[in-house]
């Protein structure tokens, strides 16, 4: 008996670029380039990912995913599985897992494996998805809402990146005209910004030793820091204002074009000896 949980496949996904071809195109397989060109074009079947576990996971936790964070976050999910398309790009679409209330922001869910895993990886792999589906539905925000292996839920906020939606927008236009005319796609091949994560952890850095060492300095150094810069702005003070360059006991003040005064350390042995 087959017990395998059938993988979701849409029929009309040749006709558009979704959410998950869009890590595809911003990756660094040129391999799984040239299938989903293919796919695309009509000339392969999509993938049979049932046999695949960590999907088959993904898959089933789904529902689960959306319940735990239904209930950790206090907002309703709706439009799930809800089928869109850009309102100009005709080929640009998405098959959401939701869209939170009342923020409108994108909902993902995932299942990934506890080994290795960070709030900054889960984030950059799963970026380019994420904004083509906010660039589709014109969302400012999105959710990606991880199970991991581990028993553990995370929730990551993201916001919509500019810079990184017209990349991906132009990296998307290149493949799909190759859809269209037959070339072959090459890899899109610069890199992306990096992701900008919401602040939201509290971390203790006690077992950090460069953490020590520099938080050491920074107490030893706080207090002389504070009397300096006090100095500094009492000294500018004593400046006249009429004066391009003020010295005396080891300080030169000098006043820029801009009236922006400066000081650097000389030497009260060599300016004894200039003097005489």
């Amino acid at each position: 008996m087959d017990t395998r949980v059938p993988t979701k496949i849409h029929p009309d996904r040749r006709t558009f670029i979704g959410g998950s071809d869009a890590r595809i195109i911003m990756g660094e397989d040129q391999d799984k380039l040239i299938r989903l060109w293919r796919e695309k074009r009509g000339e392969l079947e999509p993938q049979d990912l049932s046999g695949e576990l960590i999907v088959q996971l993904g898959n089933i936790t789904e529902d689960l995913n959306r319940t735990w964070y239904e209930r950790a976050s206090g907002h309703t999910v709706e439009d799930v599985q809800r089928k869109v398309r850009h309102p100009i790009h005709k080929w640009m679409g998405a098959t959401l897992d939701g869209r939170v209330q009342p923020t409108g922001a994108v909902y993902e869910a995932k299942f990934m494996l506890p080994w290795h895993f960070s709030e900054e990886a889960a984030a950059e792999k799963h970026m380019a998805q994420l904004q083509h589906n906010m660039w589709v539905v014109t969302a400012r925000s999105a959710v990606l809402s991880i199970i991991t292996g581990g028993g553990k839920w995370v929730e990551i906020n993201i916001h919509a990146d500019p810079l990184y939606q017209h990349l991906l927008l132009t990296a998307e236009k290149k493949f799909w005209r190759c859809v269209q005319t037959g070339e072959p796609p090459v890899l899109f091949n610069i890199e992306t910004p990096r992701p900008r994560l919401e602040a939201v952890r509290v971390v203790d850095m006690a077992a950090s030793n460069a953490w020590a060492e520099l938080a050491a300095t920074y107490l030893r150094t706080r207090e002389a820091h504070g009397e300096h810069e006090f100095a500094k702005v009492e000294l500018k003070k004593l400046v006249p204002e009429d004066a391009k360059e003020a010295t005396g006991h080891g300080i030169r003040a000098k006043r820029s074009k801009s009236g922006a005064i400066s000081f650097e350390v000389f030497s009260t042995e060599v300016a004894h000896a200039s003097v005489q």
